[in-house]
């Protein structure tokens, strides 16, 4: 490198912004974006930069039927601003962009890098060969290169962190895309697993949430049918973990060990989101879910046999083609057996690639729109409920950051309970940070949280609490504007030691 070049590469900072689209494993894949960038030595664009940073990735979602507009909608709105800007880098990666390859590129021909759901430790190398060689960079890889927690990270959150536990899906639900792009299951070492756990609490973290397409068919891969429940309990006994959550498992492979390792394991929440799809028979085996509506319901009442307390959530979809008023009245049947806490409820719309994009049967608009309302309307009943049987109650939650819009107005702080309910507080008269602990008497219950008006009854300072301030303080105190050197080329070295719902229609 030339002196000259020195000179520029001091002055010069390379920005960049990550956009998220889907599920969960995309949140967490976007950490791993985030981080690789970093570690190459980009500087994150402050928030609502709104595309003005020198890399703009998009981490894509290919399963609702519009992903692709709302893609092609966004880089639209990128071109001027790239025109203007020589040196801007735009990128694609995600479900969409293993899915569609070199037609990203023939529709936005300003894309310098695409880039699949398999390979996305390549982001750095790719974007420095879209520079130098001044063309677009079409890289998709068909299988697994590196789980992407043994990738570097940038995570959202000091106090709070995903695991993947396993990648990929061997179900083949008529409505699913996922497991063509995401490939067959592969599972995670176990030791692997504990050993970044075990790191993450090292550096703070009190919650973890193991992450898998299909979670709790963990074992597959190696062979152990209990080796979900192995986990969960080996998660237990690692000092520091106070919370252990895990998204999103299949009610195929919900075995009775499982339940019994989630009521006996103490840091494992009384908390389960378990897809139902649907409550009939005739539409679930249309979608190729293997269960029907006794097994599903059966699984709940074993749950809260063992875990009265647990919160029980899931996703449904209505209007699935066939559904008729009959199958409908089904679902409405096993909403108000369940009695879910909340329920995530999906107006069916085509994901083409899928088998269930080309059925006969698909129902009008207007009908769909029908009984997604009505089913909204019993589940937001239901919800109230539940959540008026937590008045009285005393709660431990651990303080979040960012999910009280309202906070700063009514002088609260909010938190997450033990199942995952989200209730507002009065703000303690000590300091009190995201990661740590109050405890509240509940007094006032909504359809989608709960409040806290009184006194909090205790205040616990903890190690999670001192990792975002830390972390605070250590982002306040970077230079801005300044990077010395170049981004380094290639893919960065895996850390000695790594750090770190599934999708919602499994």
């Amino acid at each position: 490198m030339s002196s000259s070049d020195r000179s520029r590469a001091v002055d010069l900072t390379r920005t960049y912004e990550v956009r998220t689209y889907g599920c969960q494993m995309n949140v967490h894949d976007s950490e791993r974006l985030s981080g690789l960038l970093e570690d190459a030595g980009y500087v994150r664009a402050p928030e609502g930069s709104d595309g003005d940073a020198d890399v703009v990735v998009f981490n894509t979602c290919a399963v609702r039927e519009n992903a692709d507009n709302r893609l092609y909608g966004n880089l639209g709105r990128l071109a001027p601003m790239k025109t203007k800007r020589p040196g801007m880098q735009i990128a694609v990666g995600g479900c969409l962009a293993q899915k569609d390859r070199d037609t990203i590129v023939k529709r936005a021909p300003w894309v310098d890098v695409v880039f699949g759901t398999h390979n996305i430790g390549k982001l750095p190398v790719l974007l420095e060969r879209a520079r130098v060689q001044e063309e677009a960079q079409v890289e998709i890889a068909e299988s697994l290169e590196a789980f992407p927690s043994t990738l570097p990270t940038r995570r959202e959150s000091a106090y709070a962190a995903w695991v993947s536990i396993s990648v990929g899906c061997n179900n083949t639900c008529t409505f699913c895309i996922v497991p063509a792009l995401r490939g067959k299951e592969k599972d995670r070492r176990t030791g692997d697993i504990l050993a970044e756990i075990e790191a993450l609490v090292g550096e703070g973290v009190s919650e973890i949430t193991l992450l898998g397409q299909n979670v709790n068919a963990y074992g597959s891969d190696i062979g152990d049918r209990e080796a979900f429940s192995k986990l969960l309990r080996a998660c237990g006994k690692i000092d520091g973990l106070e919370r252990v959550r895990f998204t999103s498992p299949h009610p195929r492979d919900f075995t009775d060990d499982v339940i019994a390792a989630m009521a006996e394991t103490p840091n494992v929440m009384p908390q389960l989101h378990m897809p139902m799809q649907s409550g009939s028979d005739t539409v679930l085996k249309a979608m190729r879910r293997s269960y029907r509506q006794d097994r599903y319901l059966g699984i709940i009442d074993k749950v809260r046999a063992s875990i009265p307390h647990a919160a029980i959530t899931t996703d449904i979809i209505v209007g699935f083609p066939g559904e008729t008023e009959e199958d409908f009245e089904q679902t409405l049947h096993a909403v108000r057996e369940a009695r879910f806490a909340q329920a995530f409820t999906f107006q069916y719309s085509k994901r083409p690639g899928t088998p269930a994009a080309t059925m006969e049967g698909q129902i009008p608009k207007e009908v769909v729109q029908e009984r997604y309302m009505r089913l909204s309307a019993l589940q937001e009943e239901i919800s109230w409920d539940e959540n008026k049987k937590q008045v009285g109650r005393t709660l431990e939650l651990m303080v979040a950051e960012g999910e009280g819009r309202k906070d700063g107005a009514t002088h609260r702080l909010s938190g997450r309970a033990p199942d995952n309910r989200l209730v507002h507080f009065t703000k303690p008269d000590a300091e009190v940070r995201p990661g740590d602990v109050v405890t509240v008497e509940i007094t006032y219950a909504a359809p989608h949280h709960l409040l806290a008006e009184g006194a909090a009854l205790d205040v616990r300072r903890t190690r999670a609490g001192d990792a975002w301030e830390k972390r605070n303080a250590a982002e306040a105190a970077k230079p801005v504007g300044v990077m010395l050197g170049l981004p380094q080329i290639g893919v960065p070295e895996p850390l000695p030691v790594a750090t770190g719902s599934g999708c919602g229609v499994d």
